[in-house]
Formats: structure tokens, C-alpha cells, sequence
């Protein structure tokens, strides 16, 4: 086949393979095989994958598919340590491998022939290398004898490179994801997975009622204070295999943090049936477990609630089985208590605030905090964040976590969030008037309700057109669960502000990795790395590799880079040594009133303090 012909094909198959996510892997590598079918002239052509953890090769994709495959299927997932000595050679093959018809490979040959049907065949495999470990293969057979030139074999290798490069990055993606789904500590499922679970479960016209078993483990601090943290972390790890091994496998089970745990069976039960299985996991966790040389158990308090598809929200569910965990826990602890209309006397204090709430948006007892984001390498101020806090009649100042919720529960989110802009806006533009903030950008985190209103783009419109602000001086910073949860009216929305010149961020990014995939259909500007994983910069490997991901990702597709939550010298050094050098945190600054900002905003820079060899310190 002519040079310039083959270095075409490779030019062609890395096209196809750009921006493949696991989601489109397959898909794209069967378009990608029957392109390479054509090209080789050969029967058939297969990428597999190795799993270094089960010693087994694992086929990703065929083309053509075959017509007919046995059960089980022979060639889906083959052992190295039971295959034919030619798959058994391709374990930690560097070098393309081909095998001929004939007596020598006569065990491969029955191999295929049991997969396939097809027999006296030629088969060339090229390794897929990634640090110079095969990952797995590019594989192509035809029936007969076929030579496979130099040439062919070394446009095969570059293809392959290719596959591994696309390999990497699902592994990666896929980590990303599960490490977002699951609580580090026991493997379990985390807030965000059970959440996710729990809304598909109450979806109108599934299955119901939905039981959620809210548990607390009693006494777990005197348990830590006595034997150490470590053997804390050991007897939560247990009683979390425990609880795998005794419910059903299908059931969530999920760790929110600490001692608490949330199960939701997969079975519809009532109130009845969920008392039952409440009092059957407090038997089981009350079972003694031994750490740091000690027999030790614990018991536990358990709340139930029930929620009915179509009916009850996820948030109503959790609020209830909480209220029921704290009935639980306040007569004596080690007792379960099922959400009955008698305990709706304890929303009272939600319902204060919902009331309080309301009237704080006219009353002027909302203020605006700003916190700023700098440039890591020089301090200089590019950015400052408004974050709402309320003066409570009778609580005190009320950081965002103790209403927004509330606000978004209650419908009150949108107008909430329409006087955060319009007051952030103001300040900003009396800034600008005064000659300062001149080469800073106001960033404002937007609601998911505000996203979706039709009238979002005018209101930003109006409000900055009264108050002269140029639309490039604003960054309006979305989550990632909102651009997921209804990304064509996003895509609406976004559009509509970017020909404002208004800036788009994705605040709290990595940690809901589903929405890489729509990256490239959204116009957005920047990702910010969420705090959890730069806060253990310099104790967490897992979280290094993350936010090193997530720098990269972000190159590829020409976003800045904000990382949040910078609290220690170590993060900031590791964010600076990965090409990430705008940052906001504890570190650099917390988040003032306005007249605390202006001084630094006049000065234009915050003095910072990161030298190694100084340790952590503030400013």
C-alpha cells in the first residue's frame, strides 16, 4: 500500500478518535476497525483491553460483529494464565505478534475457531503501550495466509498508540468518576451517588414506596479518642464490608461522612417492612468487631423515612429520615425511629427560616461578602467572588450553606439570586467609579433555577446595561450538576449571555465528571477545580493526579483554570507547578465585606507568602 496512502490512514483514525469519551468508545472504535478492514483487506479486526488485575485480556470492540456468538462467549474475556501460548505471549508484548496457519500455532487456531467458527487463519496483533507496558491489543485476522509488510506493521503501531492515548484517557475519566461517586474511605457510595439514586428511585412511575434508612453511629468519638483515629477508619471500614455482605447487592448503601450512613433497600417496603430492616442493621452493626488489639462495638441510631415516586422529593426524604434519626438519637441513642406527621413540630426551625428568608431579600439584612481570586505567581487581584451571607433577626450572620438550600426548596432561589447580581453589580460598578477594580473580573455563582428562566439573558442584559458594566468584566459560575441537568436549555441560556461577551465558569468541577463529555458544546471560559480535591494537594496522590487531569483537560480545550479552596503553601506550590496560577482560598484571602476589599483592591495585589521554605502561612 503506498506511503502516503497509509500515513492518510493514520491521519484519518486519530481525526476519529479526538475527543472520544467513554460514553462513545466503543461506537467510535468499531467505526475506526471497519475503516481498518477495508483499508488491510482482512476478515475481521478487534481492540482488547488487559486487566493487570485479573491477568485477562477483555474484548472492547470487534468489527464486523460476528453473526453468532457461543454462550459463554470464549473470546470476551481470556485468561493469560489458561490461553494459547499466542495470547499468552501478548500479556507483555512490546512487539507486534502474527501467527500463521500451521502445526506451530495450532492452540490459537482452535481459539478462534471456538469464538468465531472460523479456522486456518493469519493474525496480527500490535500491542497497545502506554509507558511502555502493553494495555492491550489492535488485532486484525484473515482467513488464510497473509504477510504483514513493515511498513503495514508500523502504521498498525502508531494506530494502536493511538488506542492506548484514547485507553488512558477513559481510565482516567472513568476514575474520575468513580472516585466522585464513592467515599474514599470505605468504597461505599457518597452523598452525590445517593442523591443521583435516590431521584431516579422517585421518578413518577417507578416502583414505591422507597425506604431510606438513615443511620448514626453512636459514641464513634469516644471509640477514636480511645484507640486512635486509625483504628476509627478500621472499624468503619468493617462495619462497611459487614453491611455489604448482609443486605442485598442491590441495595445503596452510602456513607455521608463520618459515622453517618444512609441505605436505601432495593426493594419497595412500607413503614412496616423498613422498621424491620432497620432493626436487622442495628443487630448487625452491634456485632463486635476487633481493632487496635481491642473487642470493641458500637450501636447505633437509626432513622426511617418513606418516599413515594412522583410524590415526595429527595430532599423531603432525607429531611424526614434525618428528623426521624434525631428522634431516634434523643431517646437515649441505639434505637430507630420511623418519620410519623408527630414530628413535624421539628420543622419548626426550617420553617422560621423559610419565613425569615422571604423578607431578608426586601429588608436589607442580605449582604454581600467578596473574596478574591489572584494570580498565584504575582498576587496580583483578577478576580473577586460575591458570596451572600444573611443577618439573621435572631441567628447571627448565616453563611450561603444555612439558607440557599432553603432557598432553592422554597422557590425563593430565583429572586434570591437576582438580588446577589444586581447588588454585586452595584458594588462593582461604584468600584469602577472610584478608580479601582479597573482590570478585575466580578464573578457571581448563578442557581440552577436562574439558568433555566427564559427572562435570565434580559434580566443580565438590564441590569448590566443600568449600571455600565461591560459584559466581559462578568463571570457568571455554574456547577457542573446544572450543566448536566438540562444542557439544551443551558446551551440557550449561555449562548444568549456569551453574546453579551459575558464569561461562563464551571465552579466545583470534578466533581460530577458526567459533564466532560459536553465541555465542547457549551461556550464556556473557565473550570474551577472544586476545594475537596486542592485542599489534599501534598497528602493525596489520588487527588494530585485529579487536579493534574483536570489542568490538562482544560488546556485541551483552551478554558483557564481556577483552582478553589487553597488553604495551604503545598496547594498552592503544586497548583503553580502545574500550570494552574490563578487561585482563591483560606490562603490568600477569606471572604470580606466590601470595605475590607477596597484596600486591597486599591493596592491591586495581595501580598503572598508561599516560599517553601517558610511553611503554611497566610497573608
Amino acid at each position: 500500500m503506498p506511503r502516503r496512502t497509509l500515513d492518510s490512514l493514520v491521519t484519518r483514525v486519530a481525526s476519529e478518535l479526538m475527543g472520544v469519551d467513554a460514553t462513545t468508545m466503543v461506537a467510535a472504535t468499531e467505526r475506526v476497525l471497519d475503516r481498518l478492514v477495508e483499508y488491510f483487506d482482512v476478515d475481521s479486526s478487534f481492540v482488547r483491553h488487559t486487566d493487570r488485575a485479573r491477568r485477562a485480556t477483555v474484548l472492547v470492540a470487534e468489527w464486523p460483529r460476528r453473526p453468532q456468538i457461543p454462550e459463554p462467549d470464549p473470546l470476551a474475556v481470556i485468561h493469560f494464565a489458561d490461553a494459547d501460548p499466542v495470547f499468552r505471549a501478548l500479556e507483555n508484548a512490546t512487539e507486534p505478534v502474527v501467527a500463521h496457519p500451521g502445526v506451530e500455532f495450532a492452540e490459537y487456531q482452535e481459539t478462534i475457531r471456538q469464538g468465531s467458527g472460523i479456522s486456518g487463519v493469519t493474525s496480527a496483533a500490535v500491542p497497545l503501550l502506554s509507558r511502555g507496558e502493553s494495555t492491550g491489543m489492535l488485532g486484525f485476522v484473515k482467513v488464510g495466509d497473509r504477510e504483514w509488510s513493515n511498513r503495514e506493521l508500523n502504521v498498525l503501531k502508531a494506530i494502536a498508540a493511538l488506542f492506548a492515548q484514547l485507553q488512558a484517557r477513559v481510565v482516567a475519566e472513568e476514575q474520575l468518576r468513580y472516585i466522585a461517586l464513592h467515599d474514599d474511605l470505605t468504597g461505599l457510595a457518597n452523598r452525590r451517588a445517593l442523591l443521583e439514586h435516590m431521584e431516579e428511585r422517585l421518578r413518577s412511575g417507578s416502583p414505591g414506596p422507597v425506604a431510606a434508612i438513615f443511620l448514626d453511629l453512636d459514641r464513634l468519638k469516644a471509640l477514636n479518642d480511645f484507640l486512635g483515629h486509625t483504628a476509627g477508619d478500621n472499624f468503619i471500614r468493617t462495619l462497611s464490608s459487614r453491611l455489604r455482605d448482609h443486605l442485598d447487592p442491590n441495595d445503596v448503601i452510602a456513607r455521608l461522612g463520618g459515622d453517618e450512613f444512609v441505605i436505601v433497600p432495593a426493594k419497595p417496603m412500607d413503614a412496616v417492612a423498613a422498621e424491620g430492616e432497620a432493626n436487622r442493621i442495628q443487630q448487625l452493626i452491634a456485632r463486635r468487631v476487633t481493632v487496635g488489639g481491642e473487642s470493641v462495638s458500637r450501636g447505633v441510631s437509626a432513622g426511617v423515612a418513606l418516599g413515594f415516586p412522583g410524590e415526595t422529593t429527595v430532599t423531603d426524604v432525607l429531611r424526614r429520615a434525618d428528623y426521624a434519626l434525631l428522634a431516634a438519637k434523643s431517646g437515649g441513642g441505639n434505637g430507630v425511629a420511623v418519620f410519623t406527621d408527630a414530628m413535624r413540630a421539628q420543622f419548626e426551625l426550617q420553617d422560621d427560616v423559610e419565613l425569615n428568608l422571604r423578607g431578608a431579600v426586601l429588608d436589607g439584612s442580605l449582604v454581600l461578602h467578596y473574596q478574591p481570586e489572584v494570580d498565584l505567581r504575582t498576587g496580583r487581584i483578577v478576580a473577586m467572588e460575591a458570596l451572600v451571607r444573611w443577618l439573621h433577626p435572631t441567628r447571627g450572620l448565616l453563611p450561603p450553606a444555612a439558607f440557599v438550600a432553603v432557598a432553592e426548596a422554597t422557590n425563593l432561589a430565583g429572586e434570591l439570586g437576582r438580588w446577589v447580581i444586581r447588588s454585586a453589580c452595584a458594588q462593582f460598578a461604584e468600584w469602577r467609579r472610584r478608580g479601582i477594580a479597573r482590570d478585575v473580573v466580578m464573578r457571581i455563582n448563578v442557581s440552577p433555577v436562574q439558568l433555566v428562566s427564559l427572562d435570565f439573558v434580559a434580566r443580565i442584559e438590564d441590569i448590566l446595561r443600568v449600571f455600565g458594566i461591560d459584559g466581559s468584566s462578568v463571570c457568571l459560575e455554574i456547577t457542573e450538576h446544572v450543566v448536566v441537568q438540562d444542557l439544551a436549555r443551558t446551551q440557550v441560556t449561555l449562548r444568549g449571555l456569551k453574546r453579551m461577551g459575558v464569561q461562563i465558569a464551571i465552579d466545583d468541577f470534578g466533581t460530577g465528571y458526567s459533564s466532560l463529555s459536553h465541555l465542547k458544546a457549551l461556550p464556556v471560559d473557565a473550570v474551577k477545580i472544586d476545594r475537596g480535591f486542592v485542599q489534599r494537594l501534598g497528602a493525596s496522590m489520588d487527588d494530585l493526579a485529579i487536579v493534574k487531569s483536570i489542568i490538562g483537560l482544560a488546556g485541551s480545550f483552551g478554558l483557564g483554570v481556577v483552582g478553589e479552596g487553597v488553604e495551604t503553601t503545598v496547594a498552592a506550590r503544586t497548583l503553580v507547578g502545574l500550570g494552574c496560577y490563578r487561585a482563591q482560598g483560606f490562603l490568600i484571602a477569606r471572604p470580606m465585606p466590601a470595605e475590607q476589599v477596597e484596600s486591597h483592591l486599591a493596592l491591586g495585589k495581595i501580598p503572598l507568602d508561599i516560599d517553601p521554605q517558610r511553611g503554611d502561612r497566610g497573608v
